[in-house]
């Protein structure tokens, strides 16, 4: 539940940032209804503007009926009289009760997903993104249907959406279908049906979707003409899981930089690679921001070695870094453009109109539209911005992955990393190869990384028609968008398999020569790690035998996702 002193987060205003669906689906941050009436008749106010598009579907049905009692054709509306799909070519509908019972049909005809249900943090997302895409006011819905999914996130009602199912055009229509079967009432002489209802959880427990309505006190709406389909069309759940996606992704980038930073120092490697001279000269903006960042955290440490440390160990090789290590800016700060243009795509998705048709009432707006083209078919729905930004999300982050176990292997192999023990484990003398140390850490980051290839293939690059056809062209947007969340998840593993090796391979470095410094923000990280608890009352320490290394992973995994780090390095 949300805490009660927390300011409201308002819908409706084109504003909405990606920080914004982080605190209402993660924090609990609640959202501000739609007001009874617009504020000193304001009429740009998305009230104004709900209450304008809902009143000419009222409109458009009346002279519909009339239409039919005076024996003349109807005005056709896309989703208000006709069917969906490939049924819009079908026979009109003349009465309102019709094109009622065709919202509702809706809802129970396309809750056809499968799979594991979505997350709670995804599915509260999608709640936030559907209720603002409609509090633009273009979509023919009643303020009470926007309100209700309000109050859903504000009393903690979570439905139960399937993962599986969406083709990501017409919108997610499957997904939604299941969120809006729990705030819909059955429509007037419906028969019963055990999952009319939906599926939703409250106070933790999964149970009926009026159940779950009822316990936390919220009337369900019984939807009219045009609602169905409004509630349904739409990009909410891909763009609801992007978005997540992309806040854990950032927080991933950063920690690497944070393990590259480790990396270089237990490497012993060069500086060179980071100086801002050499990367001004690129001009990529993310190359020289990361490149940046990581000299800073630097700073001070005599472990990494420059122009003249150059001739100091002949024994360490050429006198410049692997790839993994030298052009780790690069690929990182590429990465850190590529987010910066999703968060583009995806901030103007949650604040977009994704739904069809949608309703221009304004009686002299700016494209002065007569009344018949005052509800507009298009394909704003489609998922294609959304799938194509977060097939390149998982692309740059499968990369990041793929650098991360790269240098994970260089430490772990006493051949490359630089006079440190095969798997960093200190054996004695007679018993070398008796211990494994952290040599299986890095078969788990392979394995990630390369499970990563697989999925980071483009999700939108296919295709396959629907709906007799009349759905040609489809975008598979939510495909991205849950195998973006999965390549994420498994980099945030990898970056913490390199925290913890690069931690071993530092402490070996300092054990061995107390007199060593480390950077400015590499200390900072390090005390960090020495905190961090591996069980109850048992923080981090070097290993010194075999041991499980599950619980270490799964430790330094949560401080990945957290930005526990971060928050670290941040107040030096």
């Amino acid at each position: 539940m949300p805490h009660q002193n927390e300011v409201a987060l308002a819908l409706g205003r084109q504003d909405l940032r990606i920080e914004d669906v982080i605190h209402v689906a993660r924090g609990g941050q609640p959202v501000e209804p739609l007001p009874d009436s617009a504020a000193n008749g304001a009429v740009a106010s998305p009230l104004a503007r709900v209450e304008r598009s809902a009143a000419w579907v009222r409109e458009a049905l009346d002279e519909i009926e009339a239409a039919s009692a005076e024996g003349r054709d109807p005005l056709v509306i896309y989703g208000v009289n006709t069917g969906f799909g490939d049924n819009a070519g079908r026979a009109v509908f003349r009465d309102r009760a019709h094109a009622a019972q065709l919202s509702r049909n809706l809802l129970l005809s396309h809750a056809v997903g499968v799979g594991p249900h979505l997350p709670p943090d995804a599915v509260r997302a999608s709640l936030l993104i559907r209720a603002n895409t409609l509090a633009q006011g273009y979509s023919g819905v009643r303020p009470e249907v926007i309100n209700t999914l309000v109050a859903m996130l504000n009393r903690g009602v979570i439905p139960a959406m399937p993962s599986q199912g969406s083709l990501g055009a017409s919108g997610d229509l499957a997904p939604l279908a299941h969120l809006a079967l729990v705030l819909s009432a059955p429509a007037p002489g419906e028969a019963p049906h055990p999952a009319a209802n939906g599926q939703a959880t409250w106070q933790g427990v999964l149970m009926d979707g009026a159940e779950a309505m009822a316990a936390a006190g919220i009337p369900r709406v019984t939807v009219g003409a045009k609602e169905g389909v409004a509630l349904i069309n739409g990009t909410a759940v891909s763009a609801a899981i992007g978005v997540l996606a992309w806040h854990d992704a950032f927080r991933a980038l950063a920690s690497a930089e944070v393990a590259l930073a480790l990396s270089l120092e237990a490497l012993r490697g060069y500086r060179d690679a980071l100086l801002p001279h050499l990367h001004a000269v690129r001009g990529h903006q993310g190359q020289q921001r990361v490149a940046a960042f990581v000299y800073d955290l630097l700073k001070g440490s005599t472990l990494v070695r420059g122009d003249a440390d150059r001739d100091l160990d002949p024994a360490d090789g050429p006198p410049q870094d692997p790839y993994s290590l030298r052009a780790a800016p690069v690929v990182m700060g590429a990465t850190l453009d590529t987010l910066d243009y999703v968060r583009g795509v995806l901030e103007r998705e949650i604040n977009a109109v994704t739904d069809n048709p949608l309703i221009f009432a304004e009686d002299d707006g700016p494209l002065h539209l007569p009344r018949l083209n005052k509800a507009v078919s298009g394909g704003n729905f489609h998922g294609a911005p959304v799938g194509y930004a977060l097939d390149f999300l998982k692309i740059a982050l499968a990369d990041l992955a793929s650098i991360s176990e790269r240098r994970t292997f260089m430490l772990t192999d006493g051949r490359l990393n630089r006079g440190l023990p095969p798997f960093l484990i200190v054996e004695p003398a007679g018993e070398e190869g008796l211990r494994s140390g952290l040599m299986m850490a890095q078969y788990t980051a392979a394995a990630l990384v390369s499970e990563n290839k697989g999925l980071a293939h483009p999700a939108s690059v296919d295709s396959i028609p629907s709906s007799a056809n009349r759905e040609d062209h489809v975008s598979m947007s939510t495909i991205a968008a849950r195998q973006a969340a999965q390549i994420v998840a498994h980099t945030q593993t990898v970056i913490a398999i390199e925290l913890l090796c690069a931690y071993q391979a530092v402490e070996l470095r300092l054990a061995a020569n107390p007199d060593l410094r480390l950077g400015r923000g590499t200390v900072a990280a390090l005390d960090a790690l020495r905190a961090v608890e591996i069980a109850p009352g048992a923080p981090l320490r070097p290993i010194t035998r075999d041991v499980p290394l599950g619980p270490y992973i799964d430790a330094l995994t949560e401080v990945v996702r957290t930005g526990a780090l971060l928050d670290v390095i941040h107040a030096l």
